[in-house]
């Protein structure tokens, strides 16, 4: 084990991996039934999606964990999982088949630029007051999905606002709204939204009295609370659903149809509409990459998984020399592993951080991670009864910690601060990784251009600015 993950050298121990995996696994097991609920609306069968989604991600994280060695796990990401459904599918037209071929192109791209160094060369060109801006950015998002999923927050809709729905049944599944929306603060009289700011007290004073364990012991501390609070009903348990046999089954509807004639082979077969497969795959890539990028940048720098040592390597290596060059490679191919299996693009987790906070350092905590994949096969409804007011604490903690990076940045400087502020704030407020890095690009360039500092770009993030800039044209003309 040692010779393996390094245990020493990082200053960790295997008691204290398991928990950072068992506590990056709860923070992220959301997705196991977040991710066949959106798919499954493009058309794909749920009971596939959720088997190819714990395949994806524990085929992804195990290969992080034992070929990278760091503390992350991978899984199809938020967002991207969207974009698929209600952009892709049900905007553009084309069917979950051609959908899933897409996101298979999008994995060999993103193989592509890893292996050739490209996705290494766009990580050097990003500015360090970026880089510090994007670790902010990225606790701002992770503690607003805390704070989301712990039902803190009261939105007040107009709805003369509503710019676009999605109804099924009757019943409205997806709503976009271009304002007219108010945040306020959740009156504290529902018992999950008590639950929630019991577990947020409870975790804070673990860790502030150093309790090892302190986020994982939250978690479940906070799960059995609600057992008694009524918000988690262990008599709803239904020990039949997802069953393992009936996945498998439906599992051959979406293995390998990304390949079948109702996928990639017509997908081209259309020449008009050529471009906007292309641009469709692109938007996939950039996303994907980006999101990946931010999660290294902002988590690894500051908690030291990606040393000094590392990231000297990550500019003179050749081949994968570099943690950073095997996480990249392993993030990469996890997309088209996901894609053969049935799912939308896998993606390294910002939930990671929980893990990482809970003193993950090597890829122990990743096989710890995979391996409860696996197992949540077999417990998924046992599982599916950590309410997401237990989780919330841990990601809005994360994010208290991660801020810390906003110090770095010289906020007197407002060539410095504007671009660090777009990024960080869009990245929470857009609930999108790679929406705040291109905020940030932008007005970086922007402010570069007005004060006669054009030199000071690389030519690396010209073409990744502009790529950014083409894609939101794009999308706003579909």
């Amino acid at each position: 084990m040692e010779k393996l993950f390094k245990l020493k050298e990082n200053n960790t121990t295997i008691g204290t991996e398991v928990v950072a995996g068992f506590t990056t696994f709860f923070a992220m097991s959301y997705i196991l039934f977040v991710n066949p609920t959106i798919l499954s609306m493009s058309g794909m069968p749920f009971q596939a999606v959720f088997l190819a989604t714990i395949i994806a991600a524990a085929i992804g994280t195990l290969i992080m964990g034992l070929f990278a060695n760091v503390p992350y796990a991978q899984a199809p990401g938020m967002g991207l999982n969207a974009f698929f459904t209600y952009t892709v599918v049900m905007g553009l037209g084309y069917t979950w088949q051609q959908a899933l071929g897409m996101v298979f192109l999008c994995g060999l791209i993103n193989i592509f630029i890893t292996v050739t160094k490209i996705r290494k060369l766009i990580i050097q060109a990003i500015p360090e007051s970026m880089q510090h801006a994007i670790g902010g950015g990225i606790g701002v998002f992770v503690a607003y999905a805390g704070l989301k999923n712990a039902n803190l927050l009261s939105f007040t809709a107009d709805s003369g606002s509503i710019t676009h729905s999605v109804v099924e049944g009757g019943k409205a599944v997806s709503v976009n709204m271009s304002g007219g929306i108010v945040p306020a603060l959740a009156n504290f009289n529902q018992p999950s939204v008590l639950l929630a700011l019991i577990g947020i007290v409870l975790t804070i004073v673990l860790v502030i009295l150093n309790v090892r364990g302190a986020i994982l012991i939250g978690i479940i501390s906070t799960t059995v609370i609600g057992i008694f609070m009524g918000v988690v009903d262990v008599s709803q348990i239904d020990y039949h659903a997802n069953s393992l046999s009936q996945s498998f089954k439906e599992l051959g509807t979406t293995f390998g149809a990304a390949f079948k004639p109702e996928g990639l082979p017509s997908l081209f077969a259309d020449k008009g509409k050529i471009p906007q497969v292309l641009m469709t795959i692109l938007a996939f890539s950039l996303s994907d990459t980006f999101d990946t990028i931010g999660t290294f940048i902002g988590t690894g720098r500051r908690t030291g998984i990606f040393t000094k040592e590392d990231e000297a390597a990550l500019e003179n290596s050749r081949g994968f020399t570099s943690k950073m060059d095997r996480a990249l490679f392993s993030d990469a191919i996890a997309t088209s592993i996901g894609a053969v299996f049935g799912t939308s693009n896998t993606t390294t987790f910002v939930e990671s951080a929980a893990g990482i906070g809970a003193g993950g350092r090597t890829g122990l905590t990743s096989v710890v991670v995979a391996g409860l994949f696996l197992l949540s096969s077999l417990f998924s409804p046992i599982i599916g009864i950590v309410p997401a007011q237990a989780t919330a604490p841990a990601l809005i903690l994360v994010g208290v910690m991660m801020t810390a990076s906003f110090k770095d940045i010289n906020w007197t400087n407002l060539e410095e601060a504007v671009p660090a502020f777009f990024a960080s704030i869009f990245m929470g407020l857009c609930f999108s990784i790679s929406y705040g890095i291109a905020a940030g690009f932008i007005f970086y360039v922007l402010i570069k251009v007005v004060t006669g500092k054009v030199k000071e770009v690389s030519p690396i993030l010209w073409i990744v600015t502009g790529l950014f800039i083409l894609n939101f044209i794009i999308l706003a003309v579909l």
